[in-house]
């Protein structure tokens, strides 16, 4: 099959678009590989500073106390440390009686 100059005419004026069309491909694909790389640098640098869980130690000496737990056991010291020192209070107060009636009346006899 030959190809006539009017051929030509029409592929030669397209030829630029498809050259525009390819370079966009080959820059897409650039592109989306260096998103990846840097997704991917992102997540190593996480798991660098990202703190492992431990394996199972089992049930020996090197098991760490809840630290929740520690938390929990000093409040309840605590607060019954200052409830015996308000009771120790209140003893020491003297107790003092008070007339219920007393100031409300006003007495206005001469």
């Amino acid at each position: 099959m030959a190809i006539a100059p009017i051929d030509l005419q029409t592929v030669f004026s397209q030829v630029d678009k498809v050259a525009k069309t390819q370079l966009s491909q080959r820059e897409g694909h650039a592109m989306h590989q260096a998103i990846q790389g840097v997704q991917i640098q992102k997540k190593i640098e996480a798991n660098i500073h990202q703190v492992n869980e431990a394996q199972n130690t089992g049930e020996g000496a090197e098991k760490v106390k809840d630290r929740a737990s520690d938390t929990q056991n000093k409040e309840e010291k605590k607060r019954q440390r200052d409830e015996s020192h308000k009771d120790e209070e209140n003893e020491n107060k003297p107790s003092v009686l008070r007339d219920m009636n007393l100031g409300r009346n006003i007495d206005i006899s001469l």
